[in-house]
Protein backbone atom coordinates (compact mmCIF):
# COMPACT_ATOMS: atom_id res chain seq x y z
CA UNK A 1 0.00 0.00 0.00
CA UNK A 2 1.28 3.45 -0.95
CA UNK A 3 1.30 6.06 1.81
CA UNK A 4 1.51 9.83 1.37
CA UNK A 5 1.91 12.36 4.15
CA UNK A 6 0.77 15.96 3.69
CA UNK A 7 2.55 18.16 6.21
CA UNK A 8 2.56 21.84 7.11
CA UNK A 9 -1.03 22.18 5.88
CA UNK A 10 -3.89 24.44 6.86
CA UNK A 11 -6.61 21.78 7.11
CA UNK A 12 -10.11 22.93 6.10
CA UNK A 13 -12.52 20.27 7.39
CA UNK A 14 -16.21 21.05 6.83
CA UNK A 15 -17.18 17.87 8.70
CA UNK A 16 -15.80 19.20 11.98
CA UNK A 17 -16.08 22.87 11.00
CA UNK A 18 -12.40 23.46 11.69
CA UNK A 19 -9.68 25.53 10.04
CA UNK A 20 -6.39 24.65 11.72
CA UNK A 21 -2.78 23.66 10.99
CA UNK A 22 -2.04 19.95 10.79
CA UNK A 23 -1.01 16.94 8.74
CA UNK A 24 -2.89 14.29 6.77
CA UNK A 25 -1.84 10.70 6.07
CA UNK A 26 -3.13 8.97 2.92
CA UNK A 27 -2.98 5.22 2.39
CA UNK A 28 -4.21 3.28 -0.62
CA UNK A 29 -6.40 6.16 -1.86
CA UNK A 30 -8.09 6.77 1.51
CA UNK A 31 -7.48 9.15 4.41
CA UNK A 32 -5.97 7.05 7.19
CA UNK A 33 -5.17 9.63 9.83
CA UNK A 34 -5.00 13.35 10.49
CA UNK A 35 -3.45 15.30 13.31
CA UNK A 36 -1.60 18.36 14.50
CA UNK A 37 1.80 19.00 16.00
CA UNK A 38 5.37 18.18 15.04
CA UNK A 39 5.18 14.41 15.46
CA UNK A 40 4.02 12.73 12.26
CA UNK A 41 3.75 9.11 11.12
CA UNK A 42 6.10 7.50 8.62
CA UNK A 43 5.15 7.56 4.92
CA UNK A 44 6.66 6.67 1.55
CA UNK A 45 5.93 10.07 0.00
CA UNK A 46 5.87 13.51 1.59
CA UNK A 47 4.07 16.62 0.35
CA UNK A 48 4.96 19.91 2.05
CA UNK A 49 1.89 22.13 1.78
CA UNK A 50 3.91 25.22 2.79
CA UNK A 51 1.13 26.49 5.03
CA UNK A 52 -1.49 26.53 2.29
CA UNK A 53 -5.07 25.25 2.57
CA UNK A 54 -5.81 21.53 2.14
CA UNK A 55 -9.53 20.79 1.81
CA UNK A 56 -11.84 18.07 0.51
CA UNK A 57 -12.22 18.14 -3.26
CA UNK A 58 -15.30 19.92 -4.59
CA UNK A 59 -18.35 17.81 -5.51
CA UNK A 60 -20.06 19.79 -8.27
CA UNK A 61 -23.70 18.92 -8.99
CA UNK A 62 -25.02 20.10 -12.34
CA UNK A 63 -22.07 20.08 -14.75
CA UNK A 64 -22.96 19.99 -18.44
CA UNK A 65 -20.61 17.95 -20.62
CA UNK A 66 -21.70 18.13 -24.24
CA UNK A 67 -21.15 14.48 -25.16
CA UNK A 68 -22.97 13.12 -27.03
CA UNK A 69 -24.02 15.63 -29.66
CA UNK A 70 -22.06 18.86 -29.11
CA UNK A 71 -18.52 17.73 -28.46
CA UNK A 72 -17.18 20.93 -30.02
CA UNK A 73 -18.48 22.81 -26.95
CA UNK A 74 -17.12 20.49 -24.26
CA UNK A 75 -15.84 16.93 -24.06
CA UNK A 76 -15.28 14.70 -21.04
CA UNK A 77 -11.56 15.21 -21.48
CA UNK A 78 -11.70 19.03 -21.55
CA UNK A 79 -14.26 19.20 -18.75
CA UNK A 80 -12.20 16.79 -16.66
CA UNK A 81 -9.05 18.86 -17.11
CA UNK A 82 -10.96 22.03 -16.23
CA UNK A 83 -12.42 20.36 -13.15
CA UNK A 84 -9.01 19.18 -11.97
CA UNK A 85 -7.58 22.68 -12.43
CA UNK A 86 -10.48 24.07 -10.42
CA UNK A 87 -10.25 21.70 -7.47
CA UNK A 88 -13.37 19.76 -8.51
CA UNK A 89 -12.76 16.06 -7.83
CA UNK A 90 -16.30 14.83 -8.62
CA UNK A 91 -18.45 16.11 -11.47
CA UNK A 92 -22.14 15.20 -11.31
CA UNK A 93 -23.16 15.62 -14.94
CA UNK A 94 -26.46 16.76 -16.42
CA UNK A 95 -28.51 14.81 -18.99
CA UNK A 96 -29.33 17.79 -21.25
CA UNK A 97 -27.24 16.46 -24.12
CA UNK A 98 -28.19 15.71 -27.73
CA UNK A 99 -29.76 13.17 -27.47
CA UNK A 100 -30.78 13.38 -23.83
CA UNK A 101 -29.39 10.80 -21.45
CA UNK A 102 -32.72 9.03 -21.00
CA UNK A 103 -31.92 5.37 -21.72
CA UNK A 104 -29.44 2.92 -20.18
CA UNK A 105 -27.63 2.70 -23.52
CA UNK A 106 -26.93 6.43 -23.77
CA UNK A 107 -26.00 6.50 -20.09
CA UNK A 108 -23.54 3.65 -20.59
CA UNK A 109 -21.93 5.55 -23.48
CA UNK A 110 -21.51 8.63 -21.26
CA UNK A 111 -20.06 6.59 -18.40
CA UNK A 112 -17.60 4.83 -20.69
CA UNK A 113 -16.42 8.09 -22.25
CA UNK A 114 -16.03 9.68 -18.82
CA UNK A 115 -14.00 6.76 -17.49
CA UNK A 116 -11.74 6.86 -20.54
CA UNK A 117 -11.15 10.60 -20.72
CA UNK A 118 -11.74 12.43 -17.43
CA UNK A 119 -9.06 12.46 -14.70
CA UNK A 120 -11.67 13.15 -11.99
CA UNK A 121 -14.68 11.20 -10.74
CA UNK A 122 -17.76 11.53 -12.97
CA UNK A 123 -21.25 10.60 -11.74
CA UNK A 124 -24.03 10.88 -14.34
CA UNK A 125 -27.58 12.05 -13.81
CA UNK A 126 -30.35 10.85 -16.13
CA UNK A 127 -33.44 12.55 -17.53
CA UNK A 128 -36.64 12.33 -15.50
CA UNK A 129 -38.85 12.18 -18.61
CA UNK A 130 -38.12 10.85 -22.08
CA UNK A 131 -36.39 13.43 -24.21
CA UNK A 132 -36.88 15.87 -21.29
CA UNK A 133 -40.24 16.61 -22.89
CA UNK A 134 -42.34 16.18 -19.76
CA UNK A 135 -44.74 13.66 -21.23
CA UNK A 136 -43.57 10.21 -20.11
CA UNK A 137 -41.19 9.30 -17.33
CA UNK A 138 -38.02 7.38 -18.08
CA UNK A 139 -37.19 3.86 -16.86
CA UNK A 140 -35.89 5.12 -13.53
CA UNK A 141 -35.09 1.67 -12.14
CA UNK A 142 -33.08 0.56 -15.18
CA UNK A 143 -31.24 3.88 -15.25
CA UNK A 144 -30.35 3.53 -11.57
CA UNK A 145 -29.00 0.06 -12.30
CA UNK A 146 -26.90 1.60 -15.10
CA UNK A 147 -25.37 4.12 -12.68
CA UNK A 148 -27.62 7.22 -12.61
CA UNK A 149 -27.23 9.03 -9.28
CA UNK A 150 -30.19 11.42 -9.74
CA UNK A 151 -32.95 12.35 -12.19
CA UNK A 152 -33.64 15.74 -13.70
CA UNK A 153 -35.03 17.42 -16.78
CA UNK A 154 -32.66 20.34 -16.06
CA UNK A 155 -34.18 23.66 -17.14
CA UNK A 156 -37.13 21.95 -18.90
CA UNK A 157 -39.79 22.25 -16.21
CA UNK A 158 -42.30 19.38 -16.27
CA UNK A 159 -45.52 21.29 -16.94
CA UNK A 160 -47.90 18.33 -16.54
CA UNK A 161 -48.42 17.97 -12.79
CA UNK A 162 -49.81 14.46 -13.15
CA UNK A 163 -46.69 13.27 -15.00
CA UNK A 164 -44.46 14.86 -12.36
CA UNK A 165 -46.45 13.39 -9.47
CA UNK A 166 -46.22 9.91 -10.97
CA UNK A 167 -42.50 10.29 -11.56
CA UNK A 168 -41.98 11.48 -7.97
CA UNK A 169 -44.04 8.57 -6.61
CA UNK A 170 -42.04 6.07 -8.64
CA UNK A 171 -38.76 7.70 -7.63
CA UNK A 172 -39.88 7.52 -3.98
CA UNK A 173 -40.47 3.76 -4.27
CA UNK A 174 -36.88 3.31 -5.50
CA UNK A 175 -35.24 5.86 -3.21
CA UNK A 176 -34.13 7.93 -6.23
CA UNK A 177 -33.20 11.60 -5.92
CA UNK A 178 -35.12 14.02 -8.17
CA UNK A 179 -33.60 17.39 -9.01
CA UNK A 180 -35.99 20.16 -10.03
CA UNK A 181 -35.62 23.57 -11.66
CA UNK A 182 -37.99 25.86 -9.80
CA UNK A 183 -39.58 28.23 -12.30
CA UNK A 184 -43.20 28.73 -13.30
CA UNK A 185 -42.77 27.92 -17.00
CA UNK A 186 -45.47 30.24 -18.34
CA UNK A 187 -44.10 33.31 -16.60
CA UNK A 188 -40.45 32.54 -17.26
CA UNK A 189 -40.77 31.55 -20.93
CA UNK A 190 -38.68 33.83 -23.14
CA UNK A 191 -37.38 35.94 -20.25
CA UNK A 192 -33.70 36.85 -20.08
CA UNK A 193 -33.68 39.34 -17.19
CA UNK A 194 -35.26 39.73 -13.76
CA UNK A 195 -38.13 42.22 -13.82
CA UNK A 196 -37.41 45.66 -12.43
CA UNK A 197 -36.13 49.08 -13.37
CA UNK A 198 -32.89 47.84 -14.89
CA UNK A 199 -34.62 45.37 -17.22
CA UNK A 200 -37.07 48.07 -18.25
CA UNK A 201 -34.25 50.50 -19.04
CA UNK A 202 -32.58 47.84 -21.18
CA UNK A 203 -35.83 46.95 -22.93
CA UNK A 204 -35.37 43.23 -22.33
CA UNK A 205 -38.08 40.61 -21.62
CA UNK A 206 -38.09 39.91 -17.90
CA UNK A 207 -39.57 37.53 -15.36
CA UNK A 208 -40.76 38.25 -11.83
CA UNK A 209 -38.92 36.60 -8.93
CA UNK A 210 -42.33 35.18 -8.02
CA UNK A 211 -41.95 32.67 -10.88
CA UNK A 212 -39.31 30.90 -8.79
CA UNK A 213 -41.49 31.00 -5.70
CA UNK A 214 -44.47 29.60 -7.62
CA UNK A 215 -42.41 26.79 -9.12
CA UNK A 216 -41.02 25.87 -5.70
CA UNK A 217 -44.47 25.98 -4.07
CA UNK A 218 -45.83 23.54 -6.65
CA UNK A 219 -42.98 21.11 -6.21
CA UNK A 220 -43.23 21.30 -2.41
CA UNK A 221 -46.94 20.42 -2.61
CA UNK A 222 -46.10 17.37 -4.71
CA UNK A 223 -43.39 16.36 -2.23
CA UNK A 224 -45.98 16.47 0.55
CA UNK A 225 -48.15 14.17 -1.56
CA UNK A 226 -45.46 11.71 -2.66
CA UNK A 227 -42.73 11.82 0.01
CA UNK A 228 -40.00 11.82 -2.64
CA UNK A 229 -36.36 12.85 -2.20
CA UNK A 230 -35.92 16.24 -3.87
CA UNK A 231 -33.24 18.82 -4.54
CA UNK A 232 -33.94 22.29 -5.98
CA UNK A 233 -31.03 22.99 -8.30
CA UNK A 234 -30.98 26.79 -8.01
CA UNK A 235 -32.71 28.99 -5.46
CA UNK A 236 -31.84 32.56 -6.38
CA UNK A 237 -34.51 34.89 -4.94
CA UNK A 238 -35.46 36.04 -1.46
CA UNK A 239 -39.13 35.36 -2.27
CA UNK A 240 -38.50 31.60 -2.42
CA UNK A 241 -36.73 31.30 0.93
CA UNK A 242 -39.78 31.28 3.28
CA UNK A 243 -41.33 28.39 1.33
CA UNK A 244 -38.06 26.46 1.48
CA UNK A 245 -37.74 27.08 5.22
CA UNK A 246 -41.31 25.85 5.83
CA UNK A 247 -40.73 22.70 3.78
CA UNK A 248 -37.62 21.83 5.76
CA UNK A 249 -39.32 22.61 9.07
CA UNK A 250 -42.19 20.31 8.11
CA UNK A 251 -39.78 17.42 7.64
CA UNK A 252 -39.85 17.04 3.86
CA UNK A 253 -36.81 15.40 2.27
CA UNK A 254 -35.73 18.54 0.43
CA UNK A 255 -32.42 20.28 -0.11
CA UNK A 256 -31.57 23.33 -2.18
CA UNK A 257 -28.63 24.65 -4.13
CA UNK A 258 -27.61 27.85 -5.80
CA UNK A 259 -25.07 28.73 -8.48
CA UNK A 260 -21.80 30.53 -7.94
CA UNK A 261 -22.91 33.21 -10.40
CA UNK A 262 -26.01 34.10 -8.38
CA UNK A 263 -23.87 34.31 -5.25
CA UNK A 264 -21.25 36.65 -6.68
CA UNK A 265 -22.97 38.65 -9.47
CA UNK A 266 -26.16 40.66 -9.85
CA UNK A 267 -28.35 42.01 -12.64
CA UNK A 268 -26.29 45.19 -13.01
CA UNK A 269 -23.37 43.12 -14.27
CA UNK A 270 -25.26 42.65 -17.53
CA UNK A 271 -24.34 46.31 -18.16
CA UNK A 272 -24.43 47.00 -21.92
CA UNK A 273 -25.95 43.65 -22.94
CA UNK A 274 -22.92 41.50 -22.05
CA UNK A 275 -24.11 38.05 -23.09
CA UNK A 276 -21.54 36.15 -20.99
CA UNK A 277 -23.70 37.27 -18.07
CA UNK A 278 -26.83 35.67 -19.52
CA UNK A 279 -27.59 32.67 -17.35
CA UNK A 280 -30.71 30.74 -16.37
CA UNK A 281 -32.40 31.76 -14.16
CA UNK A 282 -31.33 35.35 -14.90
CA UNK A 283 -29.10 37.28 -12.53
CA UNK A 284 -31.06 38.84 -9.70
CA UNK A 285 -31.15 42.11 -7.78
CA UNK A 286 -28.42 42.78 -5.22
CA UNK A 287 -30.97 42.34 -2.41
CA UNK A 288 -31.69 38.84 -3.65
CA UNK A 289 -27.98 38.01 -3.88
CA UNK A 290 -27.42 39.11 -0.30
CA UNK A 291 -30.42 37.08 0.90
CA UNK A 292 -29.08 33.94 -0.80
CA UNK A 293 -25.64 34.43 0.79
CA UNK A 294 -27.32 34.76 4.20
CA UNK A 295 -29.41 31.63 3.56
CA UNK A 296 -26.26 29.74 2.63
CA UNK A 297 -24.51 30.87 5.81
CA UNK A 298 -27.52 29.83 7.92
CA UNK A 299 -27.72 26.40 6.26
CA UNK A 300 -31.11 26.97 4.63
CA UNK A 301 -29.45 26.63 1.22
CA UNK A 302 -27.24 23.56 1.26
CA UNK A 303 -25.13 23.43 -1.89
CA UNK A 304 -23.07 25.68 -4.17
CA UNK A 305 -22.71 24.48 -7.77
CA UNK A 306 -20.91 25.81 -10.81
CA UNK A 307 -23.87 25.05 -13.13
CA UNK A 308 -21.15 24.75 -15.78
CA UNK A 309 -22.83 25.33 -19.16
CA UNK A 310 -20.49 25.61 -22.16
CA UNK A 311 -21.62 27.68 -25.15
CA UNK A 312 -19.56 28.37 -28.25
CA UNK A 313 -18.75 31.83 -29.57
CA UNK A 314 -21.50 31.67 -32.22
CA UNK A 315 -24.10 31.05 -29.51
CA UNK A 316 -23.00 34.02 -27.43
CA UNK A 317 -22.06 36.62 -30.08
CA UNK A 318 -25.72 37.52 -30.62
CA UNK A 319 -28.11 40.18 -29.32
CA UNK A 320 -28.73 39.58 -25.61
CA UNK A 321 -32.28 38.32 -26.05
CA UNK A 322 -31.22 35.79 -28.71
CA UNK A 323 -27.95 34.59 -27.15
CA UNK A 324 -27.73 31.18 -25.49
CA UNK A 325 -27.88 31.05 -21.70
CA UNK A 326 -25.12 29.68 -19.53
CA UNK A 327 -21.53 30.12 -18.42
CA UNK A 328 -18.52 27.88 -17.87
CA UNK A 329 -17.45 27.76 -14.24
CA UNK A 330 -15.48 24.62 -13.36
CA UNK A 331 -12.20 26.53 -13.09
CA UNK A 332 -13.69 29.70 -11.62
CA UNK A 333 -15.93 28.08 -8.98
CA UNK A 334 -13.36 28.16 -6.17
CA UNK A 335 -11.80 31.60 -6.78
CA UNK A 336 -15.26 33.11 -7.24
CA UNK A 337 -16.49 31.45 -4.04
CA UNK A 338 -13.46 32.84 -2.22
CA UNK A 339 -14.89 36.31 -2.87
CA UNK A 340 -17.42 35.45 -0.15
CA UNK A 341 -14.62 34.39 2.20
CA UNK A 342 -12.57 37.53 1.60
CA UNK A 343 -15.69 39.67 2.10
CA UNK A 344 -16.24 38.04 5.51
CA UNK A 345 -19.58 36.53 4.49
CA UNK A 346 -18.55 32.87 4.91
CA UNK A 347 -15.68 31.00 6.53
CA UNK A 348 -13.67 28.44 4.59
CA UNK A 349 -15.29 25.48 6.44
CA UNK A 350 -18.71 26.95 5.62
CA UNK A 351 -17.76 27.28 1.95
CA UNK A 352 -16.54 23.69 1.75
CA UNK A 353 -19.60 22.48 3.63
CA UNK A 354 -21.63 23.78 0.69
CA UNK A 355 -19.19 22.75 -2.07
CA UNK A 356 -18.03 19.35 -0.78
CA UNK A 357 -19.65 17.95 2.37
CA UNK A 358 -23.32 18.67 1.62
CA UNK A 359 -23.36 17.61 -2.05
CA UNK A 360 -21.48 14.42 -1.17
CA UNK A 361 -23.92 13.71 1.63
CA UNK A 362 -26.95 14.31 -0.56
CA UNK A 363 -25.65 11.75 -3.05
CA UNK A 364 -24.62 9.26 -0.39
CA UNK A 365 -20.90 9.62 -1.07
CA UNK A 366 -18.17 9.15 1.53
CA UNK A 367 -16.16 12.10 0.20
CA UNK A 368 -16.39 15.77 1.18
CA UNK A 369 -14.59 15.50 4.54
CA UNK A 370 -11.13 15.02 6.03
CA UNK A 371 -12.10 12.03 8.16
CA UNK A 372 -10.31 8.69 8.43
CA UNK A 373 -11.77 6.28 5.89
CA UNK A 374 -12.93 9.00 3.49
CA UNK A 375 -11.60 9.01 -0.10
CA UNK A 376 -8.42 11.05 -0.50
CA UNK A 377 -10.04 13.49 -2.94
CA UNK A 378 -8.31 16.74 -2.01
CA UNK A 379 -7.57 20.25 -3.20
CA UNK A 380 -4.53 22.27 -2.14
CA UNK A 381 -4.99 25.99 -2.73
CA UNK A 382 -3.66 29.42 -1.86
CA UNK A 383 -6.70 31.48 -0.83
CA UNK A 384 -4.87 34.79 -1.15
CA UNK A 385 -3.09 34.55 -4.52
CA UNK A 386 -4.37 37.37 -6.76
CA UNK A 387 -4.74 37.11 -10.53
CA UNK A 388 -6.67 38.56 -13.45
CA UNK A 389 -8.61 35.92 -15.36
CA UNK A 390 -7.97 35.57 -19.07
CA UNK A 391 -10.72 33.39 -20.52
CA UNK A 392 -8.43 32.05 -23.24
CA UNK A 393 -6.35 30.29 -20.58
CA UNK A 394 -9.33 28.19 -19.44
CA UNK A 395 -9.11 24.48 -20.16
CA UNK A 396 -12.77 24.24 -21.17
CA UNK A 397 -13.32 24.16 -24.92
CA UNK A 398 -15.86 26.97 -24.56
CA UNK A 399 -14.69 30.24 -23.04
CA UNK A 400 -18.02 31.83 -22.04
CA UNK A 401 -17.12 33.02 -18.56
CA UNK A 402 -18.55 36.20 -17.00
CA UNK A 403 -15.29 36.56 -15.05
CA UNK A 404 -13.15 37.36 -18.10
CA UNK A 405 -10.86 40.21 -17.09
CA UNK A 406 -12.02 40.07 -13.47
CA UNK A 407 -9.65 40.38 -10.52
CA UNK A 408 -9.89 37.15 -8.54
CA UNK A 409 -8.12 35.93 -5.43
CA UNK A 410 -7.32 32.27 -4.79
CA UNK A 411 -5.48 29.71 -6.91
CA UNK A 412 -5.60 25.92 -6.95
CA UNK A 413 -2.08 24.54 -6.45
CA UNK A 414 -2.85 20.83 -6.74
CA UNK A 415 -5.80 18.44 -6.96
CA UNK A 416 -5.74 14.81 -5.87
CA UNK A 417 -8.20 12.01 -6.68
CA UNK A 418 -7.82 8.86 -4.56
CA UNK A 419 -4.54 10.30 -3.34
CA UNK A 420 -3.05 10.67 -6.84
CA UNK A 421 -2.31 14.10 -8.35
CA UNK A 422 -4.50 15.00 -11.33
CA UNK A 423 -3.43 18.66 -11.40
CA UNK A 424 -0.20 20.15 -10.05
CA UNK A 425 1.28 18.16 -7.23
CA UNK A 426 4.57 16.31 -7.12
Amino acid sequence: MTTTLFTNARLIDPGSGTDAPGWLLIEDGLIREKGAGARTPEAERHVDCAGQCLAPGIVDIGVKVCEPGERHKESYRSAGLAAAAGGVTTMVTRPDTQPSIDTPEVLEFARRRANEAAPVNVLPMAALTKGRQGREMTEIGFLMDAGAVAFTDCDHVVRDTRVLSRALSYARSLGALVIGHCQEPGLSSGACMTSGKFASLRGLPAVSPMAERMGLDRDIALLEMTGARYHADQITTARALPALERAKRNGLDITAGTSIHHLTLNELDVANYRTFFKVKPPLRAEEDRQAIVAALRDGLIDIISSMHTPQDEESKRLPFEEAASGAVALETLLPAALRLYHAGALTLPELFRAMALNPAGRLGLASGRLSPGAPADLVLFDPDAPFVLDRWTLRSKSKNTPFDGARLQGRVLATYVAGQPVFGGE
